[in-house]
């Protein structure tokens, strides 16, 4: 874990979505990353902000690192201002990272809902076998990245509920058409996104029988694990404690959360 001022290369804007791509060039942190993790950044030009703003890592390359984000709020409406050449302080690598452990048998299977998609791309590239993506959306501008995902030969089925590209409905529809399809092809899933989609693959996963990882989103203050201000229940040993998001995950095996309506 390191603290470095990051030079902005490049920051272009995605679609008509709000969504944006920041790339920075973070040496002494870019190299480090593993797939899964994040990092937080103090937005300049935020004043009064005390805390940082937890983002994940979509890419690296060399000693740049790309995150792609949704203007939400005052802080991601304030990075709109950044320019080449400009710096932000950046913490990380933070959290634990995807396992990118795969049996012989096994097709990795990644589920994503809107920028979600942002730690999937890295996990494709740096997973030994190539499988499928499905990823949600409102609409046709909530869907990122497919591109990317199609260069690396993964294919994507895309879901969105107003049926304005792929199947009308919830990712999770597209996912089960695909598990009916295909019932005796063992799977590993990986999912990032809204609170009830990682529920619903947490469940299909269990009826399946197969491992899921779950990247978990929870508002953060720290993102290093001193302040409990993203804690979630986990089962281990046989009891109930509580797990810190951003140091004990972000990524959780879904047969240990504890999901709470």
């Amino acid at each position: 874990m390191q603290i470095e001022e990051a030079r902005v290369v490049r920051h272009t804007t995605l679609g008509e979505g709000g969504y944006s791509a920041l790339v920075l060039d973070s040496p002494g942190v870019a190299p480090y990353i593993k797939p899964g993790q994040f990092v937080t950044l103090r937005i300049p030009g935020l004043d009064g902000a005390v805390l940082r703003r937890p983002f994940s890592v979509h890419r690296t390359d060399g000693t740049t690192l790309t995150i792609l984000y949704k203007v939400v709020g005052r802080g991601t409406e304030a990075m709109q201002s950044l320019t080449p050449d400009n710096t932000i302080n950046l913490l990380g690598p933070l959290g634990n990272g995807f396992p990118l452990e795969l049996d012989a048998d096994v097709l990795p299977v990644l589920v994503a809902g809107g920028y979600g998609m942002a730690p999937l791309y890295g996990l494709a590239r740096a997973l030994a076998r190539k499988g499928l993506v499905f990823v949600g959306g409102s609409s046709e501008r909530d869907i990122l990245c497919t591109a990317e995902f199609e260069q690396l030969g993964w294919p994507v089925h895309v879901a969105t509920m107003d049926g304005s590209r792929g199947m009308r409905g919830l990712v999770t529809g597209a996912l089960d058409a695909w598990l009916a399809r295909n019932p005796d092809q063992p799977v590993q899933m990986y999912a990032c996104g809204p609170h009830g989609m990682l529920k619903a693959v947490s469940e299909r996963a269990l009826q399946r029988n197969c491992t899921a990882w779950l990247s978990l989103d929870r508002h953060m203050g720290c993102g290093v694990g001193a302040c409990l201000a993203c804690v979630q229940k986990v089962r281990r040993e046989g009891k109930i404690v509580w797990a810190r998001v951003c140091k004990d995950g972000p990524i959780f095996d879904a047969r240990e959360i504890v999901w709470e309506e």
